[in-house]
């Protein structure tokens, strides 16, 4: 388990981390999301010791990690995968950390096993490819066999098989009873592989919840209608008839056929077109993504923004999608 109280750290006048107090529960994958420049990387690193708080307290399994008689047994960590001399190969560069730390020669082949490096074990680390150093940075972190896991950017640079493997892994492992606490920019990936998430922005805490409640919460789900009678649709849902719970109800028509509605459910339009004879060609609940939560719930919280023409196309892009019936 990791716990953060109230951590807090500061570069001269730049506040990087604001009082974030958290818990990264065992026996689930728990994501770690953020824009750029929110403090994920700070926070990791204060949670393995690179970095010392200005205040507050974050510990692991109840106790900080340079207190740990055996760190690496007790934490696996993957912040830089290209932190590794690039003179020697992968197996030497796991050996000289099994040798330092008292880890048996045979965990080193297990876990080259584990990773598949085993044809390039033997190879300079110089002459690997990025999903290569990936695999060798996740092997490094499981290499004390550990009860917690803090990886930053897992997947970047592996291939889909390799994606794949990395999320069935991580899966496994928190279903051993681990704690897993993952950080990446790949929302489509985090959607599949966490079930908890912890969001933040400009250093301060945005969301402590399941996923599928930050998605709910922070965007709505909507409904497609298409119909010959939209006009009628449309008259009929702002009506009194239509009780609304939860979000306003919001209609759009992106073409004359066709309505976005949000606030009302799927069933209750198709029993109001129902009663009042109305013909549906289309009636098709679309549920929010990960990546339009986030976008929603961050939208205050961005230090870097493009400009609103370089938005423009990509509004337009998921508005498209959506009259195809598509949710990007």
């Amino acid at each position: 388990m990791i716990k953060a109280d109230a951590l807090t750290k500061r570069y001269g006048s730049k506040t990087a981390v604001d009082r974030l107090t958290f818990t990264v529960r065992p026996g689930i994958v728990t994501g770690f999301l953020g824009p750029n420049g929110a403090g994920k990387s700070t926070t990791m690193r204060m949670i393995l010791g690179l970095d010392h708080p200005s205040s507050g307290t974050v510990t692991v399994n109840g106790r900080r990690y340079a207190d740990h008689p055996a760190p690496l047994h007790e934490v696996g960590a993957l912040l830089e995968a290209k932190a590794v001399h690039t003179g020697r190969s992968a197996y030497n560069h796991l050996l000289s950390m099994a040798a330092t730390t008292g880890i048996r020669t045979r965990r080193v082949r297990e876990v080259i096993e584990m990773v598949g490096l085993d044809e390039v074990a033997r190879k300079r680390v110089g002459g690997f490819s990025l999903g290569m150093g990936q695999r060798l940075g996740i092997a490094t972190a499981l290499l004390g066999d550990p009860a917690t896991l803090v990886l930053d950017e897992p997947v970047n640079g592996l291939d889909p098989e390799g994606v794949l493997w990395i999320r069935t892994l991580l899966k496994s492992l928190a279903a051993e009873g681990r704690t897993v606490f993952l950080s990446s920019h790949l929302m489509s990936e985090m959607a599949l592989t966490a079930e908890h998430l912890i969001v933040v922005g400009r250093g301060r805490l945005i969301a402590d919840t399941s996923v599928a409640d930050f998605i709910h919460g922070a965007a709505p789900d909507q409904v497609r209608v298409r119909t010959p009678d939209a006009d009628r649709l449309r008259a009929l849902l702002f009506g009194p008839e239509v009780r609304v719970t939860g979000s306003e109800v919001r209609v759009t028509g992106h073409e004359r056929d066709v309505l976005e509605v949000t606030g009302v459910s799927s069933d209750d339009i198709g029993r109001l077109a129902s009663a009042h004879g109305i013909t549906l060609f289309e009636l098709v609940p679309q549920q929010a993504s990960l990546e339009e939560a986030f976008m929603e719930s961050t939208r205050d919280a961005v230090e870097y923004r493009v400009s609103e023409d370089e938005t423009g196309p990509v509004r337009a892009a998921r508005a498209d999608r959506r009259r195809n019936g598509k949710v990007a």
